[in-house]
């Protein structure tokens, strides 16, 4: 606490530069000169903990470029619905049933849980019962024995002669406790920043479940996209076949030169190689959601239909606005609950600085013959107090306060970059998607009209007045814009997602790591009733 000791300096010492430290160093040091020392000890180890720092230096009061039609508050619980996928949702309902990512995040958070939970025992007294024998047994030419052998009680007393071993048993039944007295709320602090910690477990345990949730959907939508494009490609390798054998027999009957065929030949090779690629693609997809589901491959047939026909969702995502990311987001919560726990620990480490006051003791029955261990009489107890206070450890527990303080400053910058950065990444998610979208709109009009002409040139080859290889052309190019749409879908859909993962919010009801714990745990009998 380097700040607040030199303004208590500079009241104490206003003139002479003389400063705490520089008094401790001294070889000269008048006894009454301590006082002042030690007041200035006591002040700074009773301070209040650091305050919690602004996020941000300014927080905007929008996001930057929000169209009007976004207005209103984020609403994320189950956004996907919006593209009516019964498949989709399946999907989303089986990973959120079988992850074993997520199953190992409310693993974590119970872990949390009971560190918390120790950390507040040590508020309260600590009680134990004993119970236990003690049977000793020596030689007489040994301790006790050899002792009495030195005194001479055999001559004190004729005809005594002691035994060659001595034997003692005692029983003993005890009830110990202990107790540390919180004066400076050091147990207290301890407890609080646990507290925190299992908070930030919490909202650690949300961030978790969203990112499996968007990698499940994310994944679900390139296997819709791969699965078309293969369907297309397959239907272009059939037409360019076909386009193959028109040229080859106008080039036979010398009807064209060669550069038109082998221009055909070109397109339909490289056709025919992006296939394998796009189908290493879907098997690559199919295996990452068969790992999000906790299962194999085998499990997707029952989850997955052949035809996958997810519908467009072009609609702007209302935003709300960027103060509400403090508590959508759960990586922002988890953030300011570290750094909560944080200051509560800048609170325990100064705590240490100051003496502790402690009893404990232990109060039972004891016996050397059991048939008399119960008999009231028998009691005994055994009482102690300590009073204990740091004198010289070498700087530790100073060094603990610095530490303490310097995580402080660590988890505040990072609580201030964690904000920035969130409102950044949905800034830039709503401009991705707004693009997006605007892609999307222009090749879905590509489309209409690649399928008028190919519509027209039909009915012209049809009445014959028409080439069959211009209907052939119309085609392919028909062909081509619906590949290239069915990547602006997955590209609208995969935007869309960023949005909401940017904006954080509970995706699913019950997102509590809280809840998925209690499901965990076995179900309690019924009360008996008479």
């Amino acid at each position: 606490m380097p700040g607040r000791g030199r303004v208590v300096s500079s009241l104490l010492f206003p003139a002479s530069g003389v400063t705490p430290e520089r008094l401790m160093k001294s070889n000269a040091i008048a006894p009454l000169s301590l006082v002042p020392a030690a007041l200035l000890f006591l002040g700074c180890s009773l301070a209040p903990p650091p305050e919690l720092p602004d996020p941000a230096p300014e927080m905007p009061s929008d996001f930057e470029g929000t169209p009007a039609a976004a207005a209103g508050a984020h609403e994320p619980l189950q956004w996907w619905k919006a593209f009516a996928d019964p498949a989709l949702d399946r999907i989303v309902d089986s990973v959120l049933d079988s992850n074993l990512d997520m199953a190992a995040a409310v693993a974590r958070v119970g872990q949390a849980r009971e560190r918390a939970r120790i950390a507040r025992a040590a508020i309260r007294p600590v009680a134990q019962a004993g119970a236990g024998i003690n049977d000793l047994t020596n030689p007489t030419n040994a301790g006790f024995g050899a002792q009495i052998q030195e005194l001479g009680l055999e001559r004190l007393a004729p005809g005594f002669t002691l035994p060659e071993r001595l034997a003692i048993t005692t029983w003993s039944l005890s009830a110990d406790f202990s107790y540390e007295m919180d004066f400076w709320g050091r147990a207290r602090s301890s407890a609080l920043a646990a507290g925190a910690e299992y908070l930030a477990s919490e909202s650690d345990y949300q961030t978790a479940r969203i990112g499996i949730l968007a990698e499940t959907i994310g994944t679900y939508f390139e296997i819709v996209d791969f699965r078309r494009r293969i369907a297309i490609g397959r239907q272009m390798v059939d037409v360019l076949m076909e386009r193959e054998d028109v040229a080859s027999t106008r080039y036979d009957r010398g009807l064209a030169d060669s550069s038109p065929l082998y221009r055909i030949r070109q397109d339909l090779r490289n056709t025919q190689a992006i296939q394998p690629q796009l189908e290493n693609g879907l098997a690559s997809a199919e295996g990452r959601l068969a790992v999000l589901l906790g299962g194999y491959r085998d499990d997707l047939a029952e989850l997955l239909p052949e035809a996958l026909a997810p519908e467009t969702a072009a609609d702007p995502v209302p935003p709300g606005i960027p103060a509400d990311l403090l508590m959508q987001r759960p990586d922002v919560r988890a953030a300011r609950h570290r750094l909560e726990a944080a200051r509560f620990q800048v609170d325990a480490r100064r705590a240490e600085l100051l003496p502790t006051l402690s009893f404990s003791g232990s109060i039972g029955l004891q016996s050397s013959k059991v048939d008399s261990l119960f008999k009231v009489d028998q009691w005994f107890t055994n009482l102690a107090s300590n009073l204990l206070a740091p004198v010289f450890q070498g700087g530790r527990l100073r060094g603990n306060v610095a530490l303490a303080e310097a995580r402080f400053g660590e988890l505040a910058a990072t609580w201030g970059r964690t904000v920035v950065t969130a409102v950044n990444e949905v800034e830039t998610a709503l401009a991705v998607h707004g693009n997006e979208g605007r892609r999307h709109a222009l090749l879905a009009s590509r489309l209409e009209e690649a399928r008028s002409t190919e519509k027209l040139r039909s009915q012209r080859y049809e009445a014959g007045i028409g080439g069959y290889a211009d209907f052939l052309d119309a085609l392919l190019t028909r062909l081509n814009v619906e590949s290239a749409l069915a990547g602006a879908e997955r590209d609208l859909a995969l935007s869309r997602l960023t949005v909401h993962r940017a904006l954080g919010g509970a995706w699913t009801p019950g997102d509590s790591a809280g809840e998925a714990l209690a499901a965990q745990a076995p179900p309690q009998p019924a009360p008996q009733t008479e």
